[in-house]
């Protein structure tokens, strides 16, 4: 009898190609096409080819070697670097890249020169900040901006973009869309152009969605979380019709013993600098499994069983657990985006493909 490898991800890929389809649907219905973003799953290619085979033509990535990892792996899309890129990557964005998120005149500028140097075209998005204030010039700006891009060679600007419900949570609603519009139609004006992708933000724009009629020259956003959690980043509420369980974390007990719920003796700072508070509510069964904080958050993970996560150390997961579980037993649970985006990179998690 073969035994799978604990701790473990269990990846459903039928669950989110069906995420990934009903979303390209949903969205097209109001004439809005959808980038599905890598990162989280770091960019792995079968997961990649799902999106792929599910509708989806352009992939994003914050990261140029996952960019290069999907490349070598031969999936057949178009690629966006999705994090701005730096003025010493700037060939590698040109080589690897399609196309790239951009808010600095001078990478642009880099750009243009290995293009030139190159002979092909990099196309740029310029991302104009609504207030996430994350990247992006400010809509003031945008004029001066576009003017100089448009003086270079080997350049192709083919949109606007913003990012909004990142770093400052900003809510990605009717405003914030109607005034990318509005910059965009001046744009257009202003310098006699046509811009084919104005990318109006990322799963956090599922709310504004659905409560709009006009969704302005909004065509574009970038899904990462809602396909592969099922669910909307502003509240953390499931989108009807959609799984919220394509990815199950499997770790294995490897302690099953009753012991009191507090520490014993004087209090101090935890492993990571914390000074930990306990509730004494008598002796408990404790389990430990076998991950830690090196591998995931422990307050981005939920068991499935009849259990509450007391804390973790690097490689010590520890719960309280009203029933008794002995030794061996798998525990299974769910997970949100962050403890997702540290799993995916650990090496010391396997994944399986189902």
């Amino acid at each position: 009898m073969t035994t799978i490898t604990t701790p473990r991800i269990e990846i459903n890929l039928g669950k989110i190609a069906h995420n990934a389809k009903s979303l390209k649907e949903l969205y097209a219905s109001k004439g809005i096409d959808v980038i599905g973003v890598t990162k989280v799953v770091c960019a792995a290619p079968n997961i990649a080819d799902v999106l792929v085979k599910s509708g989806i033509s352009i992939l994003a990535d914050s990261r140029l070697a996952n960019i290069r990892k999907m490349r070598q792996a031969g999936t057949q899309a178009q690629f966006l670097l999705l994090r701005i890129p730096s003025l010493s990557q700037a060939e590698s964005v040109v080589k690897y890249a399609d196309m790239s998120l951009n808010s600095e005149l001078s990478v642009i500028k880099r750009l243009s020169k290995f293009a030139m140097e190159m002979m092909t075209t990099h196309k740029v998005i310029l991302m104009v900040d609504l207030g996430d204030l994350r990247e992006g010039v400010m809509p003031v700006d945008v004029e001066h901006t576009v003017k100089e891009i448009l003086e270079l060679q080997g350049i192709e600007m083919i949109g606007l973009g913003t990012n909004l419900a990142c770093l400052g949570g900003i809510k990605p609603d009717a405003e914030k869309m109607t005034k990318l519009s509005a910059i965009t139609g001046d744009i257009e004006a202003k310098f006699g152009l046509t811009l084919g992708l104005i990318s109006g933000g990322n799963s956090a724009n599922y709310s504004w969605f659905n409560s709009t009629e006009d969704v302005g020259r909004i065509n574009n956003l970038r899904l990462g979380e809602s396909i592969f959690l099922g669910c909307e980043p502003l509240y953390r509420r499931p989108i009807p019709g959609l799984f919220t369980d394509a990815f199950t974390l499997v770790t294995e007990v490897i302690e099953s013993k009753t012991k009191p719920s507090a520490p014993q003796g004087d209090v101090c700072q935890d492993a990571f600098g914390n000074t930990p508070e306990f509730a004494d509510i008598g002796n408990i069964h404790r389990i430990i499994v076998g991950i830690g904080e090196q591998d995931v958050a422990a307050k981005a993970i939920k068991p499935r069983v009849n259990a509450e996560i007391i804390g973790a150390s690097s490689d010590h997961l520890l719960l309280h657990s009203h029933n008794y579980i002995e030794v061996g037993k798998e525990i299974e649970f769910d997970i949100n985006y962050s403890a997702l985006l540290r799993l995916s990179i650990s090496p010391y998690v396997k994944k399986v493909y189902i």
